[in-house]
C-alpha cells in the first residue's frame, strides 16, 4: 500500500466531517441569518434619516433611537386604531348575525322552495360531530398558537436589535469592513454601500406611493358602498397589501369585506371583486412601472426578481428582492464595457442617453 494512501483517506474523511458539520451549522443558523438579512435592509432604509440627524450634531445612537421610536409609535397607534374599530364591528356583526341568517334562509326558501328554519339549523350544528371535533382541535391548538406568537415576538425583537445596531454603528461597521481591504477595494465597498442605501430608499418610496394609490382607490369604493370607517379601512388596505409580502393582499382585503358584510352581505362580494381586480392591475401595470422609475430597473427584471426571491427565501425574498437586484445591477454596471450600436432597423432608432 502506498504511504500517501492512509493520509489521503484521513484527509478525505476529515474534509467530509467538516462539510457535514458546516452544513448542519448552516441549517441550524439559517433562521438567524435571514433575520440578520432583514435587519440589514431595515438599517439601510433608515440610514438617510439617521445620517441627516447625525449631520446636524445629534449623536448617531440617539438619532437611531428616535427614528425607531417614531416608527414604533406609528405602528402601535395604527394597530390600536384598527383593533378598536375591528372589535366594535365584530360585536355589532354578532348582534345582527341572526337577522342576516334569517334573511339568507328566507332567500333560500323562496328560491328553492324549501322549508328551512334557523332553529333547526342551529340545533343540527350544535349536535354535529364536525363541530365537536373542531372545538377539541381548537382547544389542543391553543398552546401551538401561543408558541407561534411568542416566537414571532422574539423574531421581531431580534430583527429590531440587529437593525438598530447596524444603523447606529454604520460608520464603525464600514470602517471595520474597509480595514481588511486594500484602498482600491475600499472605494468599491463604500460605493456599493451607498448604492444599496439609495436603491432601498427608492424601493420604499415606490411602496409608499403604491400604498397611497391603493388607499385612495379603495377609499372611493368604500365610500360609494357606504361602508363605515372608510378612511381607516383604506389606509389598512394600502399599508398591509404593500408592506406584508405574499399574504398581505389577503389580510388587507379580509377586513373591508368583514365590515362591508355588516352593512349588506352583497357589499362584501363587491369589495372582494374590486380587491381582486385592483390587485391584478397593480401586479401587472402599476408596480412594474413605478419600480422601474424609482429603483431604475426594467419592469420585467423587477417582476422576475420578485418571483425568484419568493422561490429562494419565501416572503422575505419577495420583500428584499427588488432592492437587492437594483443594487447589484447598478454596481456591476460600472464594470461592464459598452459600445456604440450601429444604426440598424433591427435594433430600432438610437435613443439619446440622459445622465442624472
Amino acid at each position: 500500500m502506498p504511504r500517501w494512501l492512509p493520509r489521503a483517506v484521513i484527509l478525505v474523511l476529515a474534509l467530509y466531517a467538516c462539510f457535514q458539520l458546516a452544513s448542519w451549522a448552516f441549517h441550524q443558523l439559517v433562521a438567524l441569518l435571514l433575520n440578520i438579512l432583514i435587519a440589514f435592509f431595515l438599517a439601510l432604509a433608515v440610514e438617510p434619516a439617521v445620517s441627516r440627524m447625525s449631520a446636524r450634531g445629534m449623536r448617531r445612537g440617539i438619532a437611531t433611537f428616535l427614528v425607531f421610536l417614531g416608527v414604533l409609535v406609528l405602528g402601535l397607534g395604527f394597530v390600536a386604531l384598527m383593533g378598536s374599530m375591528l372589535a366594535g364591528q365584530i360585536v355589532d356583526m354578532v348582534d345582527r348575525f341572526p337577522q342576516y341568517l334569517d334573511s339568507l334562509i328566507g332567500s333560500i326558501n323562496k328560491t328553492f322552495h324549501t322549508d328551512l328554519s334557523r332553529l333547526a339549523i342551529q340545533d343540527s350544528l350544535l349536535h354535529s360531530d364536525w363541530l365537536q371535533k373542531y372545538v377539541q382541535n381548537s382547544a389542543t391548538g391553543v398552546l401551538d398558537v401561543s408558541a407561534t406568537v411568542l416566537g414571532g415576538l422574539f423574531k421581531l425583537l431580534t430583527i429590531g436589535l440587529f437593525s438598530f445596531y447596524f444603523a447606529a454603528d454604520g460608520p464603525r461597521l464600514r470602517r471595520a469592513l474597509c480595514s481588511v481591504l486594500p484602498p482600491a477595494r475600499q472605494a468599491e465597498v463604500l460605493r456599493a454601500w451607498e448604492i444599496a442605501v439609495a436603491k432601498t430608499g427608492g424601493y420604499l418610496y415606490s411602496r409608499g406611493l403604491m400604498a397611497l394609490i391603493s388607499a385612495v382607490a379603495h377609499y372611493v369604493v368604500l365610500v360609494v358602498l357606504g361602508v363605515p370607517y372608510a378612511p381607516a379601512l383604506a389606509l389598512w388596505v394600502g399599508l398591509v397589501s404593500q408592506f406584508i409580502p405574499t399574504i398581505g393582499t389577503y389580510l388587507a382585503g379580509a377586513l373591508p369585506m368583514l365590515i362591508a358584510f355588516t352593512v349588506n352581505p352583497w357589499y362584501a362580494v363587491y369589495v372582494l371583486v374590486f380587491v381582486v381586480i385592483y390587485q391584478q392591475f397593480e401586479n401587472y401595470m402599476l408596480q412594474p412601472k413605478l419600480t422601474s422609475r424609482t429603483v431604475d430597473i426594467h419592469p420585467a427584471v423587477a417582476f422576475g426578481s420578485v418571483i425568484a426571491g419568493t422561490a429562494l427565501l419565501g416572503a422575505i425574498g419577495a420583500l428584499i428582492a427588488i432592492p437587492a437586484v437594483a443594487t447589484l445591477q447598478s454596481f456591476l454596471g460600472a464594470y461592464i464595457k459598452r459600445y456604440e450600436v450601429a444604426d440598424d432597423p433591427r435594433v430600432g432608432r438610437r435613443e439619446r442617453s440622459t445622465t442624472s
